[in-house]
């Protein structure tokens, strides 16, 4: 390991320099001089191979520079300085090091979480196998205190589960027969059996940690930039030295001058403040697909909403069953086998609420045909079923009589989603189904418009009455109800022609275009997860919109850092530079206070490690601006 290397050098020449320092009060200049040159070399050899390594990828680098300086200053003499400069910059690269590994502590921690061992069940008994050799189908025995070493449904026990490895979320969650669990995530209490659907490095949880690895190895277009001036920076600095020689003809300011105008805390001020910023979106839930995105979400200041599952709770219920001759059970039995194949929230709870009232779901849908937009047109025992909108009953050519759109229209007034139901081409009757607004939502978006947001949206497949009561609630700038997947893009789109920098933030499954046309793209929760990757810049791994907001300003503060750092670093160069030309700083002071900086820079960075936006934790709800849906956003 460098940090080891390092270390071990910096101890033996820092014991090198104070032998020489003793040997100086004792008078023993020439035995002095002995060490100070075996100083020299010893901590010499370590950067002169690392500048040699670079020179054969044809790259100029620190080490280059301060080796050169390392020789001329043993040729003229200056002892001291060529053992107080290796000292200094080994020494610094060490301290550099352990810092940056602070920075990388998030994505060592997901690493650590990683499980090693599971408990299978298979014909010979239990067995205790190493987490890598569990297959897919094995059933998989996890009991209190372990980890999780798959992702799949549990088919026995029930048990609390802490989920802070894939959502971000300290609190145990609840998991029985049926529902998913994920690899890395801890049984607090309880017993659980689990039939293994994804296993090693198909888990959700190998997946995020790939993720931030490569997240933290990704270049911003500063970190580019930076790389790029560097390259032609450092051999410019070379012929300025040389420069400086000839015009002096002093071989100690023009070393001097060499080392001094470094580019070390330069180079490395934005790439570590990256990695610090997506560390800590990664520890907090939010998975950053690379540093561009990070600098692109810090630029957002519009952000448009999916309703359903975002802005909402995504598990709605049947609030009502209204019919005009045929008795609400079977047009809740026929409305439900249509729905099993569908993958909507809707479609989903009106399944639900069918076998919870005990109804016997026998009969499998044939030719279904599910219409975006619009809803679900399947034939369930011989008659033919349409489920959804007026849209799509409208295409069918159903015809919706008077009293049926009032009541309707009164059901959705009411914060209600009324899904129309026909058979055989008349309507039968209207589900009611209501979903509730996730307790966060408001003040995540107080937070979004604090942290720099100037526009709230939603754009939303449901009806305008349902869509325009969440809006108001919610004191959303603008509501845009009834829309295709298509129209969502048209209006991400327009809203970026108005000169918006975009963010949608949607369930990564319905939302996916309007998530790839978005500036940023922001999906919410683990239900999407594997489109989620695929499609969005940005995966929050739990349902939470206070997510949204802690990773737009975590983004801001990660570009300011950023900025500081180059800022800082410029600014030590320029000074460093003035006082050697004054005659203020020389060969060793120089390389000190260069260090320094390449340490306070990386110190700077590793602050977002612990970063939260100030009032987090105790922001304050505001009386919102009521929403209308056809208020352009200007």
């Amino acid at each position: 390991m460098i940090s080891f290397t390092n270390s071990r050098v910096a101890g033996v020449t820092g014991v090198m320099l104070l032998a020489a320092f003793v040997l100086h009060l004792a008078g023993l200049a020439h035995y002095k001089d002995y060490v100070l040159i075996a100083s020299s070399l010893f901590a010499g050899y370590f950067i002169a191979v690392k500048a040699f390594n670079a020179l054969r990828l044809k790259a100029f680098s620190i080490e280059l520079l301060v080796t050169i300086a390392v020789v001329g200053a043993l040729i003229i003499g200056e002892y001291v300085e060529s053992a107080v400069v290796t000292f200094l910059f080994v020494l610094g690269a060490y301290l550099e090091s352990r810092t940056l590994e602070r920075t990388r502590s998030s994505l060592r921690e997901l690493i650590d979480m990683s499980p090693t061992e599971a408990t299978v069940i298979r014909p010979e008994g239990h067995l205790r196998v190493p987490a890598d050799d569990v297959v897919k189908g094995d059933r998989v025995l996890v009991r209190s205190g372990e980890k999780v070493a798959v992702d799949g449904i549990v088919v026995a026990g029930q048990a609390l589960i802490v989920e802070a490895a894939i959502t971000g979320e300290s609190v145990p969650a609840g998991k029985a027969v049926g529902d998913r669990v994920f690899s890395g995530t801890i049984v607090d209490n309880g017993y659980i059996e689990i039939d293994a659907d994804r296993v090693g490095e198909e888990t959700t949880f190998a997946k995020i940690i790939e993720m931030v690895e490569e997240a933290q190895e990704s270049k911003t277009r500063t970190q580019k930039f930076l790389d790029r001036f560097a390259g032609i920076y450092t051999p410019g600095i070379v012929a300025m030295s040389v420069l400086v020689y000839a015009i002096t003809r002093n071989v100690e300011l023009a070393l001097t001058f060499l080392v001094i105008a470094c580019p070390g805390a330069l180079v490395i001020s934005a790439p570590v403040s990256m990695v610090a910023g997506i560390g800590n979106a990664a520890r907090n839930g939010v998975l950053v697909k690379g540093g561009e995105f990070m600098e692109k979400l810090a630029k957002v200041d519009l952000v448009i909403f999916d309703k359903t599952g975002t802005l909402t709770r995504g598990r709605p219920d049947v609030t009502d069953v209204k019919t005009w001759g045929t008795d609400a059970d079977t047009l809740l039995r026929l409305a439900a086998e249509a729905e099993r194949v569908s993958e909507h929230h809707l479609g989903q709870t009106i399944v639900a609420e069918a076998r919870q009232r005990k109804l016997t779901l026998s009969h499998e849908p044939q030719e279904v045909e599910v219409v975006k937009g619009g809803g679900l047109l399947a034939n369930v025992a011989g008659r033919r079923m349409a489920i959804g909108n007026r849209k799509l009953l409208a295409g069918q050519g159903v015809v919706v009589p008077a009293h049926v759109e009032q009541y309707a229209v009164e059901r959705e007034r009411a914060g209600n989603t009324a899904v129309l139901v026909a058979i055989d081409g008349r309507l039968e009757g209207v589900i009611s189904i209501a979903d509730q607004i996730k307790p966060e939502a408001r003040v995540a978006i107080e937070r979004l418009r604090a942290s720099g947001v100037r526009q709230a949206i939603m754009l939303t497949g449901d009806n305008r009455h349902t869509a325009q009561q969440v809006g108001s609630e919610l004191g959303l700038d603008a509501v845009h109800a009834e829309l295709l997947p298509q129209d969502k893009v048209q209006w991400v789109s327009r809203l970026q022609s108005q000169g918006y920098t975009v963010a949608m933030v949607g369930d990564g499954i319905n939302d996916a275009p309007a998530l790839a046309t978005a500036d940023v793209g922001v999906a919410m929760g683990v239900s999407g997860t594997d489109l989620s990757m695929e499609t969005a810049d940005i995966v929050l791994m739990s349902d939470r919109l206070d997510q949204v907001a802690h990773a737009h300003s975590l983004a801001r503060a990660t570009v300011r850092n950023m900025q500081q750092n180059t800022i800082l670093a410029v600014g030590t160069v320029v000074v460093l530079l003035a006082g050697v030309l004054l005659g203020k700083i020389f060969l060793a002071s120089g390389m000190l206070v260069h260090e320094a900086s390449v340490l306070l820079v990386t110190l700077n960075a590793v602050r977002l490690i612990r970063y939260r936006a100030r009032g987090a934790a105790k922001a304050q709800m505001r009386p919102g601006v009521a929403a209308n849906p056809g208020v352009p956003v200007a």
